[in-house]
C-alpha cells in the first residue's frame, strides 16, 4: 500500500476484529488513514509505547517499549531512560506521519499510547489528565462531575477538553505550559481533585457521585520523573463502545 513516499506491507486485512459488527482489520486501517490528519498532532514528537494485539482487539496483547526488530528503519525513534529498566536507555518509536501510524496499526496497535511530554523535554508534560470513572453511579453523574471540574479549572484560568475513555467514564485534558515537573503536576492534580470531589456529593433523589469519581491517573504515581503512556483519542478495544 503506498502511503506518501513509503510502501507499507499490510497483512491479514480480512481478519475480523469485531465479529459481531463484521468490522475487519481492513476497516480499522482505512479508518486510521482517514483520521490521520487530525490524529497525528496528538502523536507528534511523543515517545510511543506499543500495545500489540496479536489477533484483534479482544486477543492477548503485549506492551513493547523498545522499537521492535520488525519495525522499518524509516520510523523515527527517540532514546529515553526507562525507570522500569533501572534508567536504561530505550529506543521509543515516534509516530510522526501517516505511514508510521498505519504500520503500527498493521502491527496490532489498535488503541494508541504516548507520553504526555515530548521528546525534547521528556520531564516536562504539556497536559494534565483527569480520569472520571463511574463507581456504581450512572453516567449522567459523571457528566455532572466533569462540569464541576471544568468550572474549577476555568476559575484557575485553564482550558479543559473532554473525551470519552472508551470505557464508562470521561477523560478531561488540560493543556499546560512545559515548565512544570511531573511531581509538580501531580501535586496540582491532587489539590484540584480534592477541592472538587466534595462538591460532587448530591442530595435528593439522584444517586450521589462518589468523591472517588474524580481522580487523576496522570502522572503515574509510580514514576516521579516521567509519566506512564496514556491513550490518545483513537478507537477502543472494548466491545459495544463507540
Amino acid at each position: 500500500m503506498p502511503v506518501g513516499k513509503r510502501q507499507i506491507r499490510l497483512t491479514r486485512l480480512d481478519q475480523r476484529w469485531w465479529p459481531s459488527s463484521d468490522i475487519r482489520k481492513r476497516d480499522v486501517v482505512e479508518y486510521y488513514a482517514t483520521i490521520a490528519p487530525v490524529l497525528l498532532p496528538h502523536l507528534l514528537d511523543r515517545p510511543f509505547t506499543i500495545k500489540r494485539h496479536y489477533n484483534g482487539p479482544r486477543s492477548p496483547f503485549q506492551w513493547i517499549k523498545d522499537a521492535p526488530a520488525e519495525m522499518p528503519e524509516w520510523i523515527a525513534t527517540t532514546p529515553q531512560p526507562a525507570k522500569s529498566r533501572g534508567g536504561a536507555i530505550v529506543r521509543y518509536p515516534l509516530v510522526q506521519d501517516e505511514a508510521s501510524l498505519l504500520w503500527m496499526v498493521d502491527f496490532g496497535c489498535i488503541d494508541l499510547h504516548v507520553w504526555s511530554s515530548r521528546k525534547d523535554l521528556p520531564a516536562r508534560p504539556d497536559y494534565v489528565l483527569f480520569d472520571l470513572d463511574p463507581h456504581q453511579v450512572p453516567f449522567t453523574n459523571v457528566v455532572e462531575a466533569a462540569h464541576l471540574l471544568n468550572a474549577a479549572l476555568e476559575a484557575l484560568g485553564l482550558r479543559a477538553y473532554v473525551k470519552t475513555t472508551g470505557g464508562d467514564g470521561l477523560h478531561v485534558h488540560v493543556p499546560i505550559a512545559r515548565r512544570h515537573s511531573y511531581d509538580e503536576v501531580r501535586q496540582f492534580c491532587r489539590v484540584v481533585a480534592s477541592a472538587v470531589a466534595p462538591r460532587t456529593i448530591r442530595v435528593g433523589t439522584r444517586q450521589p457521585v462518589s468523591p472517588s469519581t474524580i481522580r487523576s491517573r496522570y502522572p503515574s504515581q509510580s514514576d516521579p520523573t516521567t509519566g506512564s503512556p496514556l491513550a490518545i483519542p483513537s478507537t477502543t478495544t472494548r466491545p459495544n463502545v463507540s
